[in-house]
């Protein structure tokens, strides 16, 4: 009877413990079928496969009116697996025949521990024709995005580029990178037992999509003639370098951006100082064409007015033990004929009637010494100094344009303040961003930064400007016929590096300006850097000022002031 009872217990025991057993098997089989299945799942595909990524297409750029200036165009490229290239030197020497590449260093690759190894990036048509002949083994072609810019240097400083694999380095293509690259593609291989990559005939290859796509403010035809003529005047003037900038006054639209010297974003792996946008990284001395927020500042603050006369000493006039030319030899003149004259010296003793703090308040709300958040990349603030470094002669200084150094987009931005009735605008390149299928995703608008000075006020100064380009100004050479400018000229002298002081020969000559003058359309800024065969700004500038803008008027369908006599006539 206890022995029965024994037996029955073990029974029972290992009943229990089959029981047991299966219950801890049925529960592993749930917590590695159910729990952990996806990611035992991955953890399998990564033992037998291998993802390769392939860069998707850049979005395209466009000017504003729909002519390409930047597009990602699909070229092939080679690869090789090295473990299954029976032969690599068989095999790279007749790579290289096609590729016209050296065959050890093609060979040196498919000898290598890797499982994938680029060949040869972005081929050239017929190099790719040339490799449909050859059936090698462990070598493959995929389709690649490569950027190609249409236009070669022309606005090769804004647009920038990028490297062969598809991020922006420079410009546009750097500052909007996120943008205009696509989801990138993959190119999934198998793994055999010993971790090796297999390529089948049938590659598993999901193809990348491309990013969005930007439309400028930019016009290419206006682009076009600011580079030309910017080109001529740099080369005929042996200048080191140059910069014109051509904006809408009311809107701060960019319409064109000319920088010299300059590149092709095609190939650009020449002097990476080439790269440099001097138009928004470069801060000069601007000389006379400050003298344009100086008076706007006294006009403002009703220190002075338009008609009042002011003594110009003769051309030569002593300001803290320094003394200060005029090129003429001005006696009386009124204010408006300081500015159209350019007189340091009447400049100077208007400049003289502004507090420090309130001169550098102007200043401020011009936008000197900050940036103007264009949007584009290596952008400077200018040079300015804080109250405080302010010495006896600083305000002096600041009214011939010394002592401040002014990027081209600040100050073409500034005086574009005093074309559109007082407002300064922040100044932008880009106004959409699009999808690839035309779906807008982005629209930016036109923004205020602030209104540094009164619409009166504008309105005096513009017609004091309109004076600069008529017979006695300065810039007579700028002027449009049958367009009324307002304009301003300068000519800064440079510090020689050696003396300390301002050189006689290295100058910086400019001509900014607007037009029409009662209702602009355009504001073109013109910056020629240490021409040597010519020195001022109304000889060098002033003439590259008045061929842009008479191209760019008729362009536009801008009608001349007699044309529109004429059709008010005939209504």
């Amino acid at each position: 009877m206890m022995e029965e009872d024994a037996r029955r217990w073990r029974t029972v025991a290992a009943g229990i413990l089959l029981g047991l057993g299966f219950l801890v098997a049925l529960g592993r089989l749930f917590h590695l079928q159910v729990l952990r299945a996806e990611e035992l799942a991955q953890l399998a595909g990564r033992q037998y496969q291998k993802m390769l990524t392939v860069e998707g297409g850049r979005g395209a750029i466009f000017d504003r009116n729909g002519k390409i200036l930047a597009i990602t165009m699909e070229v092939p490229s080679v690869f090789g697996a090295p473990k299954y290239v029976a032969d690599p030197q068989a095999t790279a020497v007749r790579l290289s025949r096609v590729l016209k590449v050296d065959a050890r260093q093609l060979e040196a690759k498919l000898k290598s521990e890797r499982d994938f190894v680029w060949l040869q990036r972005h081929l050239v048509p017929e190099r790719a024709e040339g490799l449909r002949g050859l059936s090698l083994d462990g070598i493959g072609v995929i389709p690649e995005g490569r950027r190609f810019y249409p236009k070669g240097v022309m606005l090769s400083h804004v647009l920038g580029f990028g490297d062969i694999d598809n991020q922006g380095l420079e410009g546009l293509e750097r500052r909007y990178d996120a943008v205009l690259r696509g989801e990138r593609g993959r190119l999934v291989v198998e793994r055999d037992a010993f971790g090796g990559a297999v390529f089948p005939k049938g590659l598993n290859y999901v193809a990348p999509s491309p990013g969005k796509d930007l439309v400028l403010t930019i016009d290419e035809v206006i682009q076009y003639i600011a580079e030309q003529e910017l080109a001529e005047a740099v080369t005929r003037t042996r200048a080191a370098s140059g910069a014109v900038i051509v904006v809408e006054p009311k809107t701060g639209a960019i319409l064109a951006m000319a920088v010299r010297p300059t590149f092709d974003p095609n190939e650009p792996k020449a002097d990476p100082n080439l790269w440099r946008n001097r138009a928004i990284s470069d801060a000069y001395e601007p000389g006379s064409t400050f003298k344009l927020v100086v008076a706007a500042a006294a006009l403002e603050d009703k220190l002075v007015s338009p008609d009042e006369f002011i003594y110009g000493e003769n051309g030569r006039y002593v300001v803290e033990n320094t003394v200060v030319h005029d090129h003429h030899k001005n006696g009386w003149m009124t204010f408006a004929q300081v500015l159209q004259r350019s007189s340091n010296i009447g400049m100077i003793k208007v400049a003289q009637q502004l507090a420090p703090a309130k001169l550098a308040w102007y200043l401020n709300a011009f936008g000197f010494g900050q940036k103007t958040d264009v949007d584009l990349t290596g952008e400077q603030r200018g040079l300015t100094k804080e109250l405080r470094e302010w010495g006896r002669r600083t305000r002096a200084s600041i009214a011939m344009g010394q002592e401040i150094g002014v990027t081209p987009l600040q100050l073409v931005m500034a005086v574009s303040a005093i074309a559109n009735g007082g407002w300064l605008m922040r100044p932008y390149v880009v106004s959409e961003v699009r999808f690839s299928t035309g779906g807008i995703v982005a629209r930016f608008e036109p923004v205020v930064r602030r209104h540094p000075i009164s619409t009166k006020t504008a309105k005096t100064l513009t017609e004091i400007m309109r004076g600069a380009v008529l017979p006695g100004g300065t810039g007579t050479l700028g002027a449009v016929p049958g367009y009324d400018v307002a304009g301003k000229t300068g000519t800064a002298q440079k510090i020689d590096p050696l003396t300390g002081g301002y050189s006689v020969t290295r100058t910086v000559s400019s001509f900014v300006g607007f037009l029409p003058a009662d209702d602009p359309k355009l504001a073109i800024l013109v910056v020629v850097d240490e021409p040597r065969t010519e020195h001022w700004g109304g000889t060098v500038a002033a003439p590259v000022f008045q061929r842009i803008a008479a191209q760019a008027v008729r362009h536009l369908g801008i009608v001349p002031k007699t044309a529109q006599g004429q059709i008010l006539a005939a209504r």
